[in-house]
């Protein structure tokens, strides 16, 4: 019997938050947003749903009735446009069966995955919801079959910027979804991400911990596994935003070019003379690029390296940066991962990539080794070796060591432009530490140790710095701070896009880690 369009405009009209009254009041006491409204927020109206009429089979057993109030399975999927530009999205809809993931909402998922990869558009899902839906899951029949989900997504991977934000619980599937995206948001007090919820957690381990303890948005923020913290659900689609106006649509695009006004800091008068002041390597990255332009990714996590996007000239850059504000900008494992991956989606999307030197070396210890710097270390140059975007090296001051080659300094990585700043000191190590070592025996036998370890580190000093880095031609050019701006955007505008593969026709690199 063929169905009357008042019936097909009433289903229609059953989905939206309006007919759902109770709901919709029980999602905002949670001072959480629904899918549809946090939908709006990105795209407007310019919002193309599909599968809005989509339902479970089965739920507990019993068949679905055909006017359920279960349309949406749990997920609202389309496509959009945020600030003119196309994206697919799948927003979990908490207000069905806890947005728990079915079988239908997860193909729905799947589709919108599909289309992302058929139109070359960036994923963006919105994530709130139960993980696996219990009721479907208890099946042998439908748990055999597993799921496509995962390897899909490592098919858009380094093709279009994928994002995940978790706007509510988000244990189980929804932090295996986020594994594989390039941006993770969280909000803090309403979201969680982990492997598995506090009861499960308990009931398998015996750890009495809240959700909130396992991974609440600061607690993964600083973990690393989220790339930010929003302080509200508002915060955390504005940086969807911003996050995506760094980046082309795929790879195979151009960048998006933005305003390129100068930021009116004086460069010159950030870096301290002396090598054992500290200062927020932030404040110089904001000096030398255009006006508020930089977008932190992970800040929370390993602070001793900054990772962010920048304009300059408005042209967009990945800027790796060593943090002297915390360990002295030392490399441990964190710094190294968090810079990887970075440097990873930079390549991927055709970001220039500036590097900005100021370390004392790496981490030693047997905390160092426990936390596998080794391999860690090697993921770092891995990824810089293998970038194919314009790479430009600044040597701000200290840079020694193995460390100072970990970060792509002089000519380890072939950069386009290499320069130092005059108070840039490039040796294999710091120079104290280094006649200690090498000149104990003849300190201890002098008749004043001090004033001869003075001398001889006094001596040692006269060759350790950019003019004689120059001399040997380990870079190209020493500047101040203040002409750094204008020698990058010089660079920028004469750069290829891409260089070719140093290596034709082999099929892969194996990563160290």
């Amino acid at each position: 019997m063929p169905t009357s369009s008042e019936q097909i405009a009433a289903a229609y009209a059953a989905t939206g938050d309006q007919a759902r009254p109770d709901a919709l009041a029980a999602q905002h006491s949670r001072g959480k947003l629904t899918a549809r409204e946090r939908i709006a927020l990105l795209c407007g109206d310019d919002f193309a749903e599909f599968g809005a009429l989509a339902t479970p089979d089965l739920i507990a057993g019993h068949q679905v009735a055909p006017n359920s109030h279960l349309y949406g399975d749990g997920v609202v999927t389309g496509t959009g446009f945020i600030d003119g530009r196309p994206v697919t999205i799948a927003a979990f809809d908490f207000t069905v069966l806890g947005g728990s993931n079915g079988d239908v909402g997860m193909r729905k998922i799947g589709r919108c995955i599909q289309a992302s990869l058929d139109d070359r558009i960036p994923l963006v899902l919105l994530c709130d919801g139960g993980g696996h839906r219990i009721q479907e899951g208890l099946d042998s029949r439908l748990a055999a079959i597993g799921s496509t989900m995962l390897t899909r997504l490592v098919d858009l991977s380094g093709l279009v910027p994928t994002v995940t934000v978790m706007m509510g619980p988000g244990f189980g599937l929804a932090t295996n979804l986020a594994a594989l995206c390039d941006f993770v948001v969280m909000v803090r007090g309403t979201s969680t991400m982990g492997m598995s919820a506090a009861p499960f957690v308990k009931a398998g381990t015996g750890e009495d911990l809240t959700n909130e303890q396992i991974g609440g948005a600061d607690v993964q923020a600083c973990n690393g596994i989220a790339d930010l913290a929003a302080d509200d659900e508002h915060e955390a689609l504005d940086a969807v935003r911003a996050y995506l106006s760094y980046l082309p649509s795929s790879a195979d695009e151009d960048i998006p070019i933005g305003s390129g006004l100068e930021s009116g800091f004086d460069a010159d008068a950030l870096i301290p003379d002396s090598p054992r002041r500290a200062y927020d390597v932030r404040d110089v990255i904001e000096a030398i690029s255009d006006a508020d332009s930089l977008f932190e990714v992970r800040g929370a996590a390993a602070p001793n390296i900054v990772t962010c996007f920048a304009r300059l000239g408005g042209r967009a850059v990945g800027v790796v940066a060593n943090q002297p504000a915390h360990l002295g900008g030392s490399l441990d494992s964190g710094a190294c991962e968090k810079a990887a991956h970075f440097i990873a989606v930079c390549d991927a999307f055709g970001l220039p990539l500036v590097i900005m030197i100021d370390l004392p070396g790496f981490l030693i210890g047997t905390a160092a080794e426990s936390a596998q710097l080794g391999r860690r270390s090697g993921r770092l140059m891995y990824e810089l070796a293998l970038a194919t975007v314009p790479r430009y090296v600044i040597v701000m001051r200290k840079a020694y060591g193995a460390a100072y080659v970990a970060m792509g300094g002089g000519r380890s990585i072939d950069a386009d432009l290499v320069v130092a700043w005059p108070t840039a000191e490039i040796c294999a190590m710091p120079i104290d530490s280094a006649v200690d070592i090498a000149y104990r025996r003849q300190i201890q036998a002098a008749e004043d140790p001090a004033t001869h370890r003075e001398a001889v580190i006094d001596r040692l000093r006269a060759d350790v710095n950019p003019l004689r880095a120059a001399s040997g031609f380990g870079i190209d050019d020493i500047i101040t701070p203040g002409q750094t701006r204008a020698a990058l955007i010089q660079a920028l505008r004469r750069a290829r896009r891409r260089r070719a593969d140093r290596v034709p026709g082999k099929r892969r690199s194996i990563s160290p880690i």
